[in-house]
Formats: C-alpha cells, structure tokens, sequence
C-alpha cells in the first residue's frame, strides 16, 4: 500500500515537473517573438543612426564634389537645354526671338550642306577613330617590351606632347608644311622625283590631310591609356602563355587583346565622341574645302551661328549632333557587352 502512494506521488511530481518546464519553455518562445517583433516594428527613428564623424565624412565629400558638379550643371547640362529650346526659334540676336516650332528641323534635314557635313564627319570619324587606336596600340605594345626605363620615358613624353599644345597653332603649321608649292612635305617626297602633291586643294587629299594632323595630335592620349592598360595586366598570364607556347601575334589577339578590351573600350567612346566633334583642323587647313570636301557639322554650327546669325538652325544641327553621339555611345556600350572582358 505504501510503495503504491509513493509510486504515485513520484508520477505526480514529474508531470508537474514537465508540466513547468513545458510552461516554461512556451513563455521563452513567447518572449523572444515579442522581441523580435518590436525590433521589426520599430520605427525608422530607432534604427542607429550616423555618427558625428560619419556627417562630417559625408559633408566634405559632398563638399568636395560640389564644384564638379556645379561645372557640369553650369557649362554642360543647362546650355544643352538652352541648346533645344533655342532649336524651336528663329533668333539672328538683333530682332526678338520668334517662335519657329519644327521649321528649323525640317530646314536643317532639306540643307544639302549640312547634310554633307554629316557625312564627312561620319567619313573622318571612321578613319580617324580606327588609325588613332591602331597607332596607339602598336607604339604602346612596343614600348611595353624590353628597353630601358629612360628610353621609354622619353618616348612616353614624346608621343603625349602634341596634346598638350594647340589645335589651331598646329594646324597652321602643318598648313605650311603641307603646301603644295613651297610646303616641306613636297620637297621631301620631291627628292625621290614624285611630283608635287595637291595635299590641300583636292577632295581626298584634303580629307586624307586633315585626318593626319588630326590622327598625329590625337593619338597621345589613347596611348597613355593603352601603356596603363598593359601594365595591369598581370605578368604571370604572360608567362603561363608562354610555357604553353603562345607567342608573338597569337599571344596578343588571345590574351593581351582580351584583357585590354575594358582599356579600348574607353579609348573608343572618347575618341569617336572626340572625332565627332572635330572643328579646328579642317577649319584651319582647308576652310571646309575644296567645295564642301572637308566641312564638318561643328564647322556648319559655327557657319550658320556667327557667320549668318541664324542661331535656331546652329542649335537645331546641334541638337541632332548631341543625339547622333548619345546613339552611337549606346551602341558603343551595347556591343562591349560581347566583347569586353573584365578580370
């Protein structure tokens, strides 16, 4: 009878004590959801906020990119709108401007100047873009091979000094250069008995020219970034290419070229966004000529703005330039989708 009372007193107690922890357990459980539903809950507020230093990091950056940012909305951002407002007037700065809707456009699109000014720009742009890179590449892989450090430090200065002068200054120079009659360019070539050639005064010759003058002043800045390019490409992938036998042009079209894609790319856009734009070479050399061979849109810009003071026919073919290097950037950046490889 005793050990029957005892039995159940010792089943009473572990199904209290389960019971308890059971209990226990549940209120735990129960705790922690509420804690984590006032912290899911809490207001924005409460979250933690910035420190002192971390405002005061955050108000020098914003300091510092103040001035840039004021430039590009000063000089770039509100004449591009000044630019496509001004399209839709007709202005010559001494009488009021006179609403004009699409009628600029549509004078700009009937122009047989202007649009052979697109024309030769697209034309110079081509074989400007494609030489300068092509140069700038081969200088900068020869250069990237073995020599002396000082050898290489002054072809490096060499071939980036052209950009740091004057376009215009340049382009006088090789005017003279290039002259048929008494230009240095001819007698050179005249001591091998070629006849004088008509650099300046024919169609080809002239487009051919003003390509040269260009390409020769140009052509510094793609190599920079070429010979940067080329030295962040690891040596090792070089080495390991070699072990397994790739040399030579084969070396650069699988390896080099691949892993400087990112480089030409950036050299592509500004070169091309540059050519686009080209204004004082032919206007120095050629004044367009002969006949309209060499005229670009900038110069028709310039023509039509300050020449014939008709400024809502210089921003409506402004307009259409603007459109005409955003479309073919996007294109640019479209394709480097396939053909650019990043590390």
């Amino acid at each position: 009878m005793t050990d029957t009372t005892n039995t159940s007193n010792a089943s009473d107690a572990r199904g209290t004590t389960g019971t308890s922890n059971a209990a226990d357990a549940a209120d735990a459980t129960r705790t922690r959801s509420s804690a984590r539903r006032s912290r899911h809950s809490a207001p924005p507020s409460a979250a933690v906020r910035p420190s002192a230093r971390e405002r005061g990091t955050r108000l020098l950056a914003a300091l510092f990119l103040a001035p840039t940012v004021v430039g590009i909305v000063v000089f770039t951002v509100v004449p591009i709108i000044g630019s496509v407002v001004l399209s839709l007037f007709h202005w010559n700065v001494i009488d009021s401007p006179g609403f004009a809707g699409t009628a600029n456009y549509r004078e700009v699109f009937t122009d047989s100047t202007v649009l052979v000014s697109f024309r030769n720009t697209l034309v110079f742009m081509v074989f400007a873009v494609a030489a300068q890179l092509l140069i700038a590449l081969a200088l900068a892989l020869t250069l990237n091979g073995r020599m002396p450090t000082w050898l290489r430090s002054v072809f490096r200065s060499a071939f980036f000094f052209p950009l740091v002068l004057s376009a215009a200054s340049i382009s006088v120079v090789m005017k003279y250069l290039f002259n048929q009659d008494f230009g240095v360019i001819n007698w050179l070539i005249g001591l091998f008995g070629i006849a004088p050639v008509p650099w300046l005064t024919s169609e080809h010759g002239a487009m051919a020219t003003v390509i040269i003058v260009y390409v020769w002043q140009q052509f510094g800045f793609s190599f920079l970034l070429f010979v940067g390019g080329l030295n962040n490409i690891p040596k090792e992938i070089h080495e390991a290419a070699a072990l397994d036998g790739a040399t030579g042009l084969r070396k650069h079209l699988s390896i080099t070229l691949p892993l400087l894609s990112p480089t030409l790319l950036v050299a592509s856009v500004v070169g091309i966004i540059n050519a686009l734009q080209v204004f004082e070479q032919p206007y120095v050399l050629t004044d367009g000529g002969p006949g309209d061979s060499t005229r670009t849109v900038v110069m028709v810009i310039y023509e039509k703005a300050f020449e014939q003071l008709r400024f809502g026919e210089a921003s409506a073919v402004g307009v259409l330039l603007f459109v005409l290097i955003m479309a073919v950037t996007a294109v640019q950046f479209r394709l480097s989708r396939r053909f650019v490889h990043y590390q």
